[in-house]
């Protein structure tokens, strides 16, 4: 598992609640406009199909009672000729209206074994052909099995979209079935106007979402303007309070130094305490200086002196520095420096940071462990790596590592004397030289910290590479 962290914490909240918000806003009005497209879009179709599909319908039954009363006559022209209907025979269902500047109705006869004893159109030329697609029998075997069915074909450029009916016809006489009366008529008015609708449904959606979205993002920023206002006086109070504290910190701390020079002159019993007092300042003014230091990183305020570096200095400088803390623990320092590794920085801020790695893997691997930090480059990128073979970290803590007073085992962290803050602080730094600190652990196995920094380009220039992994 791995996680890299990025900085200002802060205005990280702020903008992830702001696009947070802004998706709210934007999927309840997805979800509005869904539903209510949708809602219209089969209303619409349900008004313009409804009317095709009776008309379909009351042709189709006419057809089939003039079949059953004179079956020579079977979907002829005589009762659908140019100038209306003839009367038919007493109890014969009424015929569909003609409608003008409506498509023609297509109509045809089959006998059960699909083929077509007589077909024409509506008004129209007993010469004019009818659609191949409407002629298909594919609505045979379900009509003779239910009834009544009905589909859409393609019927081409010329028809367009066909809506079609089909009913079975039973023999009023022998039994069984005569055959199918097959209906039909082009819904091309009905398709276009729909697609007319989907289209501009689909175009008005899009638009309203894309103000929605500038929208939100601006009512976004304006509503969490008093947050933005509080975190920055929020971090303000911190930067101010931890400066202040400095002072009154370090002459508690010098004359409590002063009194255990003198422990021969005070009662015996009193230097441990004096001695205590000396270890709790020395860990707040730590805490203030790393409050300080976080603060300063929120606002941007954060002072770098901008200087060649080599970055496998600084890891042989901090190794140094942590020696005897190593050698306390029982912990083996492995030190491996590749060249090429040289950048524009703080040495000052690179040198906490590194400090802060290396002191952690020192602390939590247990005695007998090994701790290795070696540095690379290549990419133009160059890389600090500690790796421990300590307790490692689960992966449910990673998403948290870096955030501010969070520590994976709070027990054994005030044990070592950590508040939580190393890790925010390193960080931090990183980020503030453009690059980034990577994580990943096992636990049981340890774990590896990777600091990514762009290195400096010799030949003219500046620095090269990205600090992103």
């Amino acid at each position: 598992m791995s996680r890299v962290r990025e900085t200002k914490p802060g205005a990280a909240f702020l903008r992830g609640l702001r696009r947070g918000l802004t998706v709210w806003y934007s999927a309840v009005l997805v979800a509005t406009l869904v539903i209510s497209g949708t809602v219209l879009y089969l209303g619409l179709r349900d008004q313009l199909m409804r009317p095709v599909a009776e008309q379909l319908g009351a042709s189709a039954d006419f057809a089939a009672h003039r079949w059953q009363q004179s079956p020579a006559e079977a979907c002829t022209p005589p009762p659908f000729s140019r100038s209306g209907y003839l009367r038919a025979a007493p109890g014969t269902p009424p015929p569909p209206p003609r409608l003008p500047g409506r498509p023609p109705i297509y109509i045809a006869c089959m006998d059960p074994q699909g083929r077509i004893l007589g077909s024409m159109s509506f008004p129209g030329s007993e010469t004019d052909p009818l659609p191949q697609a409407f002629l298909s029998p594919s609505l045979l075997a379900d009509a003779l099995a239910k009834g009544r069915v009905s589909d859409v074909v393609d019927g081409g450029e010329d028809a367009g979209p066909i809506y079609r009916v089909a009913i079975a016809v039973p023999n009023p006489n022998a039994g069984g079935m005569l055959g199918i009366v097959q209906v039909g008529r082009s819904i091309a008015q009905q398709t276009s106007a729909l697609r007319l609708l989907r289209d501009l449904l689909l175009a008005i959606g899009a638009l309203a979402v894309l103000i929605a979205t500038v929208g939100g993002l601006l009512l976004a920023k304006r509503a969490l303007a008093p947050a933005q206002l509080a975190l920055a006086r929020q971090q303000t109070f911190i930067a101010d309070a931890s400066h202040e504290l400095r002072t009154p910190l370090t002459l508690i701390r010098a004359n409590a130094e002063v009194l255990l020079r003198h422990r021969d002159r005070s009662d015996p019993g009193d230097a441990g305490l004096v001695e205590d007092i000396v270890a709790e300042t020395e860990h707040m003014e730590r805490l203030t200086d790393n409050l300080l230091t976080l603060a300063r990183i929120d606002a941007g305020a954060l002072r770098l002196e901008r200087e060649l570096i080599d970055l496998s200095i600084v890891a042989a400088g901090i190794a140094r520095r942590l020696a005897t803390l190593a050698r306390e623990k029982g912990v083996a320092i492995r030190e491996e420096y590749g060249a090429g590794a040289r950048l524009l920085g703080d040495r000052q801020a690179l040198e906490q940071a590194v400090l802060i790695l290396l002191e952690n893997a020192i602390k939590f691997t247990p005695p007998g462990g090994t701790v290795s930090l070696r540095t690379t480059a290549g990419d133009g990128r160059g890389n600090l790596i500690v790796e421990d073979t300590g307790i490692g970290i689960g992966a449910e803590h990673l998403p948290r590592l870096g955030d501010r007073f969070y520590r994976v085992d709070p027990a054994r962290s005030r044990d070592e004397g950590g508040a939580g803050l190393g890790l925010a602080i390193a960080f931090g730094i990183a980020a503030a030289h453009g690059g980034t600190v990577q994580i990943t652990s096992t636990p049981g196995q340890g774990t590896r910290a990777t600091l990514r920094l762009a290195t400096w380009k010799d030949s003219g220039g500046g620095p090269r590479g990205a600090g992103t992994s």
